[in-house]
């Protein structure tokens, strides 16, 4: 059973922003926004939408490093806006979604990252997330002058001290220490100004910052990651942790064992909220919503037969040999759009079988139907690996209402093919689950912790010095 001691109300809900979309080729799609140098107008876009749902937050991964292999796999990878200056673009143009900005700890100085953070904070009224990751990578690591990568362990405890230099380093003036007494000729109270002075194993700052206390505190630290070492961070250091379950079940698993980790370094369970992706095909029916996925799996290139690849370099897993392999039956003559007769499914094996399921969830699809299952689709749907949803804002509403009250997440991140399945997701989803309670329906004002259900923090050396 999850920690459901005192629940949540209403679920969580933000997104996930990827300007050229988060299907490998939704930019293709008409209409689509495609070219990067216009990302400001899909910025404000999506955060107009935002706001205009009343959505929690606009979360910004990020990556350290760009190829050509992106292009058919991850484009939005290809060339993006860095993080904090998209949240800080949007701060000035946004007045209530919360702006997450990924900073990747292996990378970045901590004394920069509290400074930016705590000025976009200040700027937004209190608005804002950091996100610290801490992967890294022979193409990341070279455009920081390393020849090698360090181990995870060793990324993870300099993450640790990263995220406490960042928390130091905001508390470093007091909430009161500009007293401003023009009588006196004193600006600010001087014991109130902080020292943080930190020497760790791997990270040291000396501080105090040169930037006011944020207005909440401490912004919202995130951390993304389902590895061992991740989630045992984010339970020791995180207000919000972004996890990606497999299924219902071992949603469920994740959401309590985090919670008792949290609870038995002697955090309340309650104030670490755990957000899951999902990647909505929405549209007014659940029949519309199958024909635009197939529309977008029609997108997607793939080897229309063995040793065909259209004029591209295709990843591996985009490959009919591939697909035999994984549906251990031969394909050798096979065309990817051919319907799959029933007599090859019924040798299908056990993880062709459930890849033969998720078609038929995400399609409506069935072998030997009217509407029969095809290569292109299982090819399609095994080399997509992300946590689609295709049906009515209804449906949606459903899977989501199920996670939520099965104890298996606090809320979500919203991906969307591409730009206009976002608004789609406002038009659609949304409003369903207000009716449904799920949802509040006040969207206005606050700061990000005070959306998020999280408390302001004390100032750690003014604690210090009450004990």
């Amino acid at each position: 059973m999850a920690d459901t001691s005192a629940p949540r109300d209403t679920m969580i809900v933000g997104a996930t922003v990827r300007t050229l979309g988060a299907w490998p080729s939704g930019w293709r799609y008409p209409g689509a926004h495609r070219h990067p140098a216009h990302d400001p107008d899909a910025l404000r876009s999506i955060a107009t939408t935002a706001e205009r749902a009343g959505l929690h937050f606009l979360y910004f991964g990020d990556w350290l490093a760009t190829g050509a292999d992106f292009e058919l796999t991850d484009p939005y990878l290809l060339a993006r806006i860095e993080p904090l200056a998209a949240i800080g673009y949007l701060a000035a143009i946004t007045e209530h979604v919360g702006l997450i900005a990924t900073v990747n700890s292996a990378h970045a100085e901590a004394y920069s990252t509290a400074r930016a953070a705590a000025s976009i904070d200040l700027l937004s009224g209190g608005r804002v997330g950091i996100s610290v990751s801490h992967g890294s990578e022979r193409r990341s690591a070279a455009n920081f002058g390393w020849d090698t990568v360090h181990l995870e362990e060793d990324r993870i405890a300099a993450s640790d001290e990263f995220i406490d230099i960042l928390r130091g380093l905001w508390d470093s003036w007091d909430d009161d220490a500009f007293v401003a007494d023009a009588a006196t000729g004193r600006l600010i109270d001087r014991s109130r100004l902080h020292q943080l002075d930190f020497v760790g194993h791997r990270r040291a700052s000396a501080g105090p910052l040169n930037v006011v206390r944020p207005p909440q505190g401490h912004p919202v630290v995130a951390i993304a990651g389902g590895a061992q070492n991740a989630r045992a961070l984010a339970a020791s250091q995180a207000d919000l942790s972004f996890i990606s379950p497999g299924s219902l079940r071992e949603g469920v698993e994740q959401y309590t064992e985090a919670k008792r980790a949290a609870r038995e370094l002697g955090r309340d369970p309650h104030d670490f909220v755990l957000i899951s992706p999902i990647l909505p095909i929405v549209s007014e029916t659940r029949e519309a919503a199958w024909r635009l996925y197939d529309e977008l799996v029609e997108l997607v290139q793939v080897e229309t037969a063995a040793g065909v690849d259209g004029g591209h370099e295709l990843p591996a897993n985009r490959t009919i040999r591939r697909l035999a392999g994984v549906l251990g039956v031969s394909l050798n003559g096979v065309l990817i759009d051919e319907a799959v007769p029933p007599r090859i499914a019924a040798r299908f094996s056990p993880l062709g079988a459930e890849l033969l399921t998720l078609v038929g969830l995400r399609s409506g699809r069935t072998v030997g139907g009217y509407r029969p299952v095809t290569y292109r689709h299982l090819l399609v749907a095994h080399a997509v690996a992300a946590p689609v949803l295709v049906g009515s804002g209804s449906d949606i509403a459903d899977h989501m209402q199920t996670w939520f009250e099965s104890g298996a997440t606090d809320g979500f991140t919203v991906l969307s093919a591409f730009g206009a399945q976002f608004d789609d997701f406002a038009d659609l989803v949304i409003p369903e689950l207000r009716r449904r309670g799920l949802f509040s329906a006040e969207p206005e004002g606050g700061a990000l912790r005070d959306r998020l259900g999280l408390p302001r923090p004390a100032n750690l050396f003014a604690a210090a010095l009450a004990r």
